[in-house]
């Protein structure tokens, strides 16, 4: 019988008008009602020279926080992963025929 790591969880979620794509170790819906709970958000390591901007706005981001509430409805989808990609921001587009649940905008 082999031990099963942790799973890692990829995460994506609409924020303001962009698509965040993130990489967490616990998910599990909220006691506030509406809300899930993202903890232990995971980066890449820094082994090479070769650093992705995106991926270190999120970082910077995310540094210090311990639980994010994220409204189910902007959870666009949740996969569980084999190993982790790259977290990364990029900006939400219609694409085809499918419109997208209406959300409150901030003013710019």
């Amino acid at each position: 019988m082999t031990k099963r790591e942790a799973p890692i969880y990829k995460v994506i979620f609409l924020n303001q008008g962009q698509v965040y794509e993130m990489y967490a170790k616990q998910i599990y819906q909220s006691d506030l009602w509406g809300f899930l709970e993202v903890e232990e958000f995971v980066f890449g390591e820094r082994t090479t020279v070769v650093v992705d901007p995106s991926e270190e706005k999120l970082k910077a981001q995310f540094d210090g926080v311990v639980r994010s509430f994220v409204p189910m409805h902007s959870i666009v989808r949740i996969d569980e992963v084999e190993r982790m990609g790259t977290a990364k921001i990029s900006e939400a587009r219609p694409t085809g025929n499918v419109m997208p649940f209406p959300m409150p905008m901030p003013e710019k």
